[in-house]
């Protein structure tokens, strides 16, 4: 590689692609048209919009009217097993979007594929790329992200989507930034934060630091992602109204099961204390746990989902529970695909599966009632929520959360999570929504005075 070949593969199209939308149609709700046509008008941006807020339908909208405007091909990313889901409600919409899953192309100029598969396909086929479920790729030296940003750096057009953009994860924020072709990751760094090792805010792993936002640069830093990004957990933060998105009620019961045996050396439980301890209360307690599961599952005649995390979880679950069906990471992807369709389709009763293959992206608002172990993941609790508890639902929403003595703790560091994640994501769309606004005060027609030594 020359010299030059370096800087080009370092380079990022510059300049400003957006379009007036040339089709926004009727299906699309009020705020959800205002997105695609700030998105569309944009050409390279970030919708950071709540689960069931419709991103499918504004991505596809999206990448129709970048068909339609330049003639050119787009490619939609996808976690794995929700290519299909996208397909199918392209059919729903109108919109001539097909599953490609070794980069074949065809006459449909909008084709949908997973991230595992993005490799298969030449980079220059495509105008513009849009990332569903755009948090995978918020690791900065992560293999996906340097694929995906490599993959469209030369594009004109750029769509990132996602519900969990952690509002408190700087680094997401600037790797979205550098895969949009805005600051790069390390740019924003220098710009806006300032390394500090008392203020555990912001880690930098290769600069072996931490860093916090300057107070200065505050409204500058939110400004600037304001410029690229919009963020909303439902339709009033934009402007909208929440009318049918505001959801059934959502219940957690909280289920504590004792454990048969005690831990070695112990004369009663207590809680584990460090992960280790937690893992080996998580295997302690296995059998009394998935019992206590399938207790609330059996019987019931309605669908349900079973969230793991460990594989003797699934196995034990889908021998205590007869109509349910696992989804392994070990299945393949086709096998996958099928189960989550005859689950959506009622065909399956019961689902179980780790919220790390099931929770992202897919829809199932068919069912009401999961069963969930918990974990200090709040990524994966949220997703796995959410997969129900999302427009369209037309029911209370049950969550029984299953745990042991031992893990109590666990628990509380779940709930912890929980509150300060509203808190922040209240907090990021009261600031981005005021750096939207210019406040001019009105002239008052203040006499002016002149002073004394000028009379």
């Amino acid at each position: 590689m020359n010299y030059q070949d370096f800087l080009s593969s370092k380079m990022q199209l510059s300049g400003e692609h957006g379009f007036d939308p040339l089709w926004l149609p009727d299906f699309l709700f009020d705020f959800q048209r205002e997105l695609v046509t700030w998105a569309t008008r944009k050409g390279r941006a970030a919708i950071f919009a709540d689960t069931g807020l419709g991103k499918t339908p504004m991505q596809l909208v999206w990448a129709e009217n970048v068909v339609r405007k330049t003639g050119g091909r787009v490619l939609i990313l996808t976690p794995l097993a929700v290519a299909w889901q996208t397909e199918r409600e392209a059919k729903k919409f109108g919109i001539d979007a097909r599953v490609s899953r070794d980069g074949a192309i065809d006459k449909s100029q909008i084709l949908i594929t997973n991230y595992e598969r993005l490799h298969y396909f030449n980079r220059d086929d495509f105008v513009g790329t849009v990332c569903d479920e755009s948090g995978c790729i918020k690791n900065f030296d992560g293999v996906r992200k340097a694929a995906v940003t490599e993959f469209m750096r030369m594009q004109p057009y750029r769509l990132l989507c996602t519900a969990t953009a952690a509002p408190n994860d700087y680094i997401e924020l600037g790797t979205s930034s550098e895969a949009l072709g805005e600051l790069g990751y390390t740019d924003m760094l220098s710009r806006f934060f300032k390394k500090d090792s008392k203020i555990h805010v912001l880690q930098d792993i290769h600069k072996g630091g931490k860093y916090h936002l300057r107070g200065h640069a505050v409204r500058d830093f939110w400004r600037w992602v304001c410029s690229w990004a919009r963020a909303c957990r439902k339709p009033s933060d934009i402007g909208g109204k929440d009318g049918a998105f505001i959801l059934p009620p959502l219940t957690a019961r909280e289920h504590v099961v004792k454990a048969s045996t005690l831990r070695e050396g112990w004369l009663f439980d207590m809680p584990a204390v460090g992960l280790q301890e937690q893992r080996e209360e998580r295997r302690r307690t296995l059998k009394e746990r998935c019992e206590m599961a399938a207790s609330l599952v059996n019987g019931t005649g309605k669908p349900a989902i079973c969230w793991c995390h460990l594989n003797s979880e699934g196995d034990l679950l889908t021998r205590l529970i007869p109509d349910a069906v696992q989804v392994a990471g070990k299945d393949t992807d086709e096998h996958k695909e099928t189960t989550f369709q005859k689950f959506c389709d009622g065909e399956i009763r019961v689902l179980v599966s780790k919220p790390i293959i099931a929770a992202f992206g897919l829809n199932f608002q068919h069912c009401a009632h999961q069963t969930f172990f918990p974990s200090h993941s709040f990524e994966q609790w949220y997703q796995a929520v959410r997969r129900c508890w999302r427009f369209g639902q037309k029911n209370p929403v049950v969550i029984d959360v299953i745990s042991s003595e031992g893990e109590r703790d666990v628990l509380r560091n779940l709930q912890r999570k929980q509150d300060a994640a509203d808190a922040m994501f209240t907090s990021l769309i009261s600031m981005m929504r005021d750096s939207l606004k210019v406040a001019i005060e009105p002239y008052k027609g203040i006499k002016e005075e002149v002073p004394a030594w000028l009379r």
